[in-house]
C-alpha cells in the first residue's frame, strides 16, 4: 500500500492532477495524511535516481489513466479493480460477428463462451474507445448483446476499437482486452466472402476459418476450432469429422452440424501476440423439395358445427418440404376472395423445423359467428414455390339437442356367477380400449353407466366384500327398480347408443339395455343405434320382437380381436362415420388438437 499510494503522489505531476481526482476517496485521503518526512525521503530518492523514477512514473502513468478512472464510472463502483490481470489482445474484422469472453487466457480452456444465465447477471463490462479518454460502461444494442460471459458483436465495426474491461463478481479481478478491428483492406483479405455457410447434408463437406485468408503475408500457426463455444477435436465416436490443413472436414454432414463455428489464430506483430478470432454460421440444408405443400388439416371439405354469436378459431396446419429460400404462404380467404376491405385477422405459428421441411399452423380468428359466416366457404390456400393446395371449411348451425353425451355404452357385466373369462376382454374392451379412441383420441363424450351414472345412484348400497366392485354394481343395479330409471335416462341423453353384442350380451340380462334403446330411437329420431359385433353368436328364440328386427336391419360393425385394434384400422374409421358429428367446442377442446398432434408424428 505504502509503494502504491507513492506512485499515485508522483503521478500527480507526471500525468496530471485530474487523475488524482478520480482516486477512490479513502486512499486519497490516504495520500493525504501520509507522513511529510516520508515524503521527503522518497523526494530525496528521486534527486538521486530520477531517471529511473520517471521511467516508472510514466509507465504507471497511463495504467492508471484507465484503472484509477476505471474505478468509478458514472457512479458505478467496481470494487477491486486496483488490481488489474495481464490484457488479451485481439484482432477482428470489419463488419463479421465477434466474441469476446470474461476470463483468464487458457491455452487448455475447452470453451471460449459460457451462455449460462447466471453468469451473464455477474458480469460487468467497460469500454474505453480508441483515442477517447472516458471509460463508459456498455450497454446492450442492435449489434452488440450479452450472453453469458461474453460480450456478442454482431456484426463489429472499426470503430468497436479500444479497451474492454470486464469483471465476474467473486470470480476474477478486472480483466483488460484490447481489441483492433481491421477492415478487410487493412488486414489484406483476399477471397474473403460472407461468412455464412450452407452445407448440404449427406455429403462430404469443408469448413475453412475466414481469418487465415487475411494477412496473407504472414505465415499462419495451427488455428484453433470452437463449435457453439465448445473446442472442437477428433473423437473417435465422430470419425466423419477431421482436422486437417486448418479446415474441418465432414463427410458425410449432419444437420447437428449447423451452428457458429469460431477459429483463433495467433499472429506476432513486433512486441504483440494478437488472437485473430473469425467466425462462420454454418447451416445444413437437404435437397429442395419437387412437392407443393401437404394440407394436414383440414383435407377437402370440412364442415363444423357452431354456435351463432360465439368466438371461432379457423385452424389450417400446413407441410412445407425444405428449401433453402422458402416463399411458403398460408392464407384464409372467404369464398375464395380476399376481401380488402374485410380482412380475416390471421396469425401464422411455426412448429418443428428440420431437414424434411417444416409445419405451420395458420389461425383466422372470427369474433362472432354471423349468418353470413353460414353461408361462406372458408379456403386454407398454400403455396410454396413447387405449387400450391387448398381445403375448405364450412359452418354449419349448431343444433341445440340438449343431449350430454355422445354416446351410451352397452356391454355383458359380469353377474356373481359369471367368471368367464372372455368376458374379461370384452370389458377391457368396453371399459378401456373404446373410451381412449372415441374420448381421448376424437373427442367424443361417452356415457358409461359404472363410471358416470352408478357412482352417484343405485351402486350406493350394500356390497358383498367377497365380489369386485363391478360385480357389486352390477349386481345391485340389475335387481334394483332404480336400475331401469338410470339406463332410460342415460340413453335419453346421448345421441348414440353403442351396443357390444356377443353371446353373453344376447343371453344376458344386459339386453334390456339393447331394448330400452330401441324403444328410445323410436321416441326420439336423434337417438341412433351403432351394434358392434364383439363375437359371434347366435340369437336366441326369446329375443323381444322388436330386439329380433334391429339386428336385422341396422347395420353391425364387425370386431377382429387380432387387427382391429390398432388406431390406423378401418375399425375406427366406421366408428367414427356412425358417431354424431363433432361440435366446434369439441373439436378444439380434443380431436383438432389431437389429430394435428398425431398428423405431426405420422409426419416426423
Amino acid at each position: 500500500m505504502f509503494v502504491t499510494i507513492q506512485l499515485l503522489v508522483y503521478s500527480k505531476y507526471l500525468c496530471g492532477s485530474r487523475h488524482v481526482s478520480l482516486m477512490p476517496k479513502a486512499e486519497y485521503t490516504a495520500v493525504q495524511q501520509i507522513d511529510e518526512s516520508k515524503i521527503i525521503l522518497k523526494e530525496n530518492v528521486s534527486v538521486y535516481q530520477p531517471k529511473l523514477i520517471k521511467k516508472i512514473m510514466l509507465t504507471f502513468c497511463w495504467i492508471l489513466t484507465f484503472f484509477v478512472s476505471g474505478v468509478e464510472v458514472g457512479g458505478i463502483n467496481l470494487p477491486g479493480c486496483s488490481h488489474v490481470e495481464p490484457q488479451i489482445w485481439y484482432r477482428a474484422i470489419n463488419g463479421e460477428e465477434f466474441v469476446l469472453q470474461c476470463a483468464l487466457p487458457d491455452t487448455d480452456a475447452s470453451n471460449i463462451y459460457n451462455n449460462s444465465l447466471l453468469n451473464q447477471h455477474k458480469v460487468k463490462w467497460f469500454w474505453h474507445q480508441k483515442d477517447k479518454e472516458t471509460l463508459k460502461a456498455i450497454k446492450e444494442s442492435s449489434n452488440l448483446s450479452f450472453q453469458g460471459d461474453a460480450l456478442w458483436f454482431k456484426p463489429i465495426r472499426d470503430s468497436a476499437s479500444g479497451v474492454y474491461i470486464c469483471k465476474i463478481w467473486g470470480n476474477i479481478s478486472c480483466l483488460k482486452i484490447v481489441l483492433d478491428v481491421q477492415t478487410k483492406k487493412a488486414a489484406k483479405c483476399a477471397g474473403y466472402d460472407t461468412n455464412m455457410l450452407y452445407l448440404l447434408a449427406g455429403s462430404g463437406n469443408s469448413i475453412t476459418c475466414p481469418g487465415t485468408k487475411c494477412y496473407s503475408h504472414i505465415r499462419k500457426p495451427d488455428v484453433k476450432w470452437y463449435k457453439d463455444g465448445h473446442q472442437i477435436k477428433y473423437r473417435k465416436s465422430r470419425p466423419s469429422l477431421k482436422l486437417k490443413q486448418n479446415e474441418i472436414y465432414l463427410n458425410p454432414t449432419y444437420d447437428k452440424d449447423a451452428g457458429i463455428y469460431v477459429c483463433d489464430y495467433t499472429l506476432s506483430d513486433n512486441t504483440t501476440k494478437w488472437t485473430v478470432r473469425t467466425a462462420v454460421t454454418v447451416e445444413v440444408t437437404a435437397k429442395n423439395t419437387i412437392h407443393p405443400p401437404n394440407l394436414l388439416y383440414p383435407n377437402g371439405v370440412v364442415i363444423l358445427e357452431v354456435e351463432v354469436g360465439k368466438p371461432l378459431e379457423l385452424e389450417c396446419r400446413v407441410q412445407f418440404g425444405f428449401e433453402t429460400v422458402s416463399p411458403m404462404t398460408v392464407t384464409w380467404k372467404r369464398n375464395n376472395e380476399e376481401n380488402v376491405n374485410e380482412k380475416l385477422n390471421q396469425e401464422t405459428r411455426v412448429y418443428a423445423k428440420s431437414l424434411k421441411g417444416q409445419t405451420l399452423l395458420h389461425v383466422a380468428t372470427l369474433k362472432e359467428v354471423t349468418e353470413k359466416d353460414l353461408r361462406s366457404n372458408f379456403t386454407c390456400f398454400a403455396e410454396n414455390s413447387v405449387g400450391n393446395a387448398t381445403a375448405v371449411i364450412q359452418l354449419k348451425r349448431k343444433q341445440r339437442d340438449g343431449k350430454e353425451f355422445d354416446a351410451f355404452v352397452s356391454y355383458a357385466k359380469i353377474s356373481s356367477s359369471e367368471s368367464d373369462s372372455a368376458l374379461i376382454s370384452e370389458e377391457k374392451f368396453a371399459l378401456e380400449l373404446l373410451p381412449d379412441m372415441l374420448e381421448n383420441k376424437y373427442g367424443y363424450k361417452l356415457c358409461i353407466l359404472e363410471r358416470d351414472i352408478l357412482p352417484g345412484g343405485a351402486v350406493n348400497k350394500g356390497n358383498d366384500k367377497r365380489k369386485t366392485p363391478l360385480q357389486n354394481a352390477v349386481t345391485l343395479t340389475i335387481s334394483s327398480p332404480a336400475y331401469t330409471d338410470e339406463v332410460v335416462t342415460a340413453i335419453r341423453q346421448s345421441r348414440r347408443v353403442i351396443i357390444i353384442l356377443s353371446p353373453a350380451y344376447v343371453s344376458g340380462p344386459s339386453i334390456f339395455e339393447l331394448q330400452a334403446a330401441v324403444n328410445c330411437a323410436l321416441e326420439d329420431k336423434r337417438i341412433k343405434l351403432v351394434l358392434i359385433k364383439f363375437k359371434d353368436f347366435q340369437e336366441p328364440e326369446t329375443l323381444p320382437p322388436v330386439v329380433k328386427k334391429a339386428l336385422r336391419i341396422l347395420p353391425v360393425i364387425s370386431w377382429k380381436s387380432s387387427t382391429s385394434a390398432a388406431p390406423h384400422k378401418k375399425f375406427w374409421k366406421y366408428m367414427c362415420y356412425h358417431m354424431p358429428m363433432k361440435t366446434t367446442e369439441r373439436l378444439g377442446n380434443c380431436s383438432l388438437k389431437g389429430l394435428s398432434k398425431r398428423l405431426f408424428r405420422l409426419v416426423y
